[in-house]
């Protein structure tokens, strides 16, 4: 009982990470944007980049997973390789300026492109982990009692992850600024080491196999009981991976059609709780893409394209 508590506690101490990461991103971009000059409907745009290629890529990644077989698991390969998106993003967004620096000598165009790539990557990245990570959780706990809890714990996590993470750009972190820089590389770089100490507790996790990769093992060992010489063992397990990489290939071509035949079966129930949904999103999104903004200018009167050291540009991200 104490480990699969343990397990629960270490797949979704990623869970914690990841809506931290998310949270305080989206409060701290708005105002990054509009410092290098970016005006607000094309900001409104480039925020929206990584929910539309996960719109995109989330259906494909599940159906992915579902079919990938490692020794690492089906999920865990995905998981991290998004997590690598998320680190990498959060190494791009606060050095944006630096780099552009290093590559061209007018800064500006550039900045604002690896600003704008950061971006996407961290919404993209961390919005769609969420799918093999919910995954992992049911391959984890499948008994009915055990995934309530589960999944009782992952809603925990991100309200917990949240708090912290709309907390976070609060605090004034100018005692480390001699050590990480401005407040931007402060708070980033300690968003970098709380998420990867949340990906490195997921290397302890225990994937277990599903049933039909249970099934799949037990019928290739009765099929050959007698050892193969190395040759063969090379070729079946190109074979192997050949139909794998095919299922999976033919998994995500199948998957359009089923799609569009379960939008059409779903009730007219959960279609209104859809809309709703859909409506309450696109509110708390809204509001919080401006409010941020709204402090530093509508409250603390500052100006975000003002010069760096200037009154404005102090009020601003005073705000």
């Amino acid at each position: 009982l104490q480990s699969r508590r343990a397990q629960l506690l270490l797949v979704n101490s990623l869970t914690f990470g990841l809506e931290v990461c998310l949270a305080a991103g989206i409060t701290y971009v708005p105002p990054l944007l509009l410092e290098v000059g970016v005006e607000e409907k094309f900001m409104t745009m480039v925020l929206g980049i990584g929910p539309v290629l996960g719109l995109l890529f989330v259906p494909l990644l599940g159906s992915a997973s579902d079919h990938w077989r490692s020794s690492y698991g089906r999920r865990r390969p995905f998981i991290w390789l998004l997590c690598l998106g998320v680190l990498l993003s959060l190494f791009v967004i606060p050095h944006a300026g630096s780099l552009a620096g290093l590559c061209s000598p007018q800064p500006r165009p550039l900045e604002i492109a690896f600003l704008i790539l950061g971006i996407g990557l961290l919404d993209f990245c961390g919005q769609v982990c969420f799918t093999p990570l919910e995954a992992l959780l049911s391959d984890l706990f499948q008994e009915p009692d055990s995934c309530r809890q589960a999944f009782s714990v992952y809603a925990f996590m991100i309200s917990l992850g949240g708090c912290v993470g709309y907390l976070l750009p609060a605090i004034d972190w100018a005692f480390l600024q001699p050590y990480l820089g401005g407040q931007e590389s402060c708070l980033f770089a300690l968003l970098a080491l709380i998420f990867l100490g949340c990906v490195l507790a997921t290397l302890f996790v225990t994937e277990e196999a599903a049933q039909g990769d249970v099934l799949e093992g037990t019928a290739l060992k009765d099929a050959s009981p007698k050892p193969s010489p190395r040759c063969c063992w090379r070729v079946t397990s190109c074979w192997l991976q050949g139909r794998r990489a095919l299922q999976a290939a033919r998994g995500l071509l199948a998957l359009l059609p089923r799609l569009h035949g379960l939008c059409c079966r779903v009730p007219r129930v959960v279609r209104r709780l859809f809309v709703a949904e859909l409506c309450s999103w696109m509110a708390l999104m809204t509001f919080m893409l401006f409010y941020t903004d709204f402090v530093g200018e509508g409250l603390y009167h500052g100006v975000p394209r003002a010069t760096p050291g200037t009154e404005a540009r102090r009020r601003y991200d005073e705000g």
